[in-house]
């Protein structure tokens, strides 16, 4: 009984996860002969097809043959039939539907079959010679569900095998009625598990004798292992599957299989050894889950005491980076636009600039300040508080910053021509700098330096003028940047004290330098 219950739960197994597929095949050429397009057998061929649909339907079982035109090489006998249960609209399409496929995928065959399952089942034969009575063995067409049963089940087939052989006898047993569809038609069903059946369908054509449609119904050899398929012949049509696939099978009763007969010691036996694998496991994934839940834990407890001291170190305050979040890029965002930043434009004080585009086509230049530089992270904040508030044509702009994790990145407008210092100070590039040129720009700075000293919202003081913190853009124009030493005053301040040297070293005298208390 163990292995009859393997056997059952192996079999749900392979049922459930196998698919099914269309039954619908293309028509049946027959090959034994061609006849010339536009030729007289052609048209009597289509006329006599045309005529099917109705001359079945007109038949009370649903079986019409007959034929049309003179011998030799004229005439053509046809033969049309849907099974019992069909109703006379499902026959008429199906009819049509399989004559059609017919001419379309037989072109000049003078003999061919097809077997249709939409709406209903239904067979449509032709031929360039009477065929009523006799068995064609030829024309054999196989369709298979893919879904193959494990050789191993040999329950499987011992129950298809019994299912089979009990439905040709029922098949072939010849009726009272010869010519009725319903003669040499037979379905069935066997139960595979309390929960699943088989399910099969036989038809003859009625002319057939009944041993000639024994002969005809006889597949054991090819298919015991197939859970689902088609064979179709001339002369005969027999379906399996493990689904009802016809509505007539709502009416088919199935003899349930006995339920297994209960094992108290063996379902203790197997109660403990389900236990003694189940507790561990269960047990392990507790622990596996608690270890995940500290980590996630004291991870985020350590990324809650980083960002504290982050902005602790950089002291945001309403009048500080908050105030210009409008402006903050995401760190994704500004790697896209750098390409990872691939385009090094240069080295600074405090960390790297590299040129990138923004989405908008717009070119910017990329200041990313060092992971390990803590004066780089003062004059970080420093320059976005100062820049952002500031609007001059002789001033750099600030696109916006990125604050996120270590990361500290200023974001400028682009300047192409580099700094003053790239021309002033080089033997050659410092011809580009005539009299003329050189005047503007040193009109220009004294405009940004007027303006930040009294025109601007905010009163600024550089604290770091040199040539190379002077950029030029493609006109020559200058523009001032590098705010991370600047200082903001008071609208009425004039001066202020400072613990911190800050500016260009070269031009302080030694008392600056050793740190004592200078005006600002």
């Amino acid at each position: 009984m163990k292995q009859r219950s393997f056997f059952l739960l192996l079999l749900c197994f392979v049922i459930v996860t196998s698919a099914v597929t269309s039954v619908s095949a293309e028509g049946q050429c027959m090959n034994s002969g061609i006849y010339n397009s536009n030729s007289t057998f052609e048209a009597n061929l289509r006329l006599i097809l045309s005529f099917l649909p109705s001359n079945v339907t007109a038949q009370d079982d649903f079986f019409y043959s007959g034929s049309i035109g003179e011998e030799p090489n004229q005439k053509v006998y046809a033969t049309g039939m849907c099974i019992p249960g069909s109703t006379s609209g499902q026959c008429s399409v199906c009819i049509k539907t399989a004559s059609d496929d017919l001419l379309q995928s037989c072109p000049g065959q003078v003999e061919a079959y097809k077997w249709t399952s939409e709406p209903t089942l239904c067979l449509v034969r032709y031929s360039d010679a009477s065929f009523l009575g006799s068995l064609d063995p030829d024309g054999n067409n196989l369709v298979y569900n893919p879904g193959d049963v494990n050789s191993n089940l040999i329950e499987f087939k011992a129950i298809w095998d019994d299912l089979v052989v009990r439905m040709i006898a029922a098949a072939s047993r010849a009726k009272s009625t010869p010519s009725s569809s319903s003669n040499h038609y037979t379905i069935d069903a066997a139960a595979l598990t309390p929960s699943q059946n088989l399910y099969a369908l036989m038809q003859c054509t009625p002319d057939l004798s009944s041993r000639d449609c024994e002969i005809c119904l006889q597949h054991q050899s090819c298919c015991g292992q197939r859970q689902g398929g088609v064979i179709m012949k001339p002369n005969c049509y027999f379906r399996w599957d493990v689904y009802a696939f016809y509505k007539a099978f709502d009416n088919i009763s199935v003899a349930s299989l006995p339920p297994p007969p209960s094992d108290n010691g063996g379902r203790k036996i197997s109660t403990r050894v389900t236990v003694a694998i189940v507790v561990p496991i269960v047990v392990i994934i507790i622990i596996i889950i608690i270890i995940i839940i500290l980590v996630l834990l004291i991870r985020r407890s350590a990324l809650l005491c980083w960002r504290r001291k982050t902005y602790q170190k950089f002291d945001i305050s309403q009048s500080g980076i908050s105030a210009v979040r409008s402006l903050q890029f995401d760190f994704k965002a500004i790697e896209i636009a750098t390409d990872k930043f691939s385009n090094k434009l240069g080295q600074g004080g405090f960390g790297e600039v590299f040129k990138g585009t923004l989405p908008n086509g717009t070119e910017i230049a990329v200041k990313r300040l060092s992971k390990t530089s803590s004066q780089g992270a003062l004059e970080f904040k420093n320059e976005v508080v100062v820049v952002a508030k500031l609007q001059h044509k002789n001033l750099v702009r600030l696109h916006g910053f990125c604050l996120e994790g270590e990361e500290k990145i200023l974001v400028y407008e682009f300047v192409p021509n580099k700094s003053l210092d790239y021309f002033l100070f080089d033997p050659l590039r410092k011809n580009v700098l005539d009299w003329r040129m050189r005047f503007r720009i040193m009109e220009g700075i004294i405009q940004g330096l007027l303006y930040l000293h009294k025109y601007s919202r905010l009163k600024v003081i550089h604290r770091d003028i040199k040539a190379s913190n002077i950029l030029l853009d493609e006109d020559m124009n200058p523009k001032i940047s590098d705010f991370g030493m600047a200082r903001i005053f008071g609208a009425q301040e004039s001066k202020a004290n400072t613990k911190r040297v800050a500016g260009t070293f070269g031009l302080y005298v030694s008392g600056v330098l050793q740190r004592r208390a200078i005006l600002g």
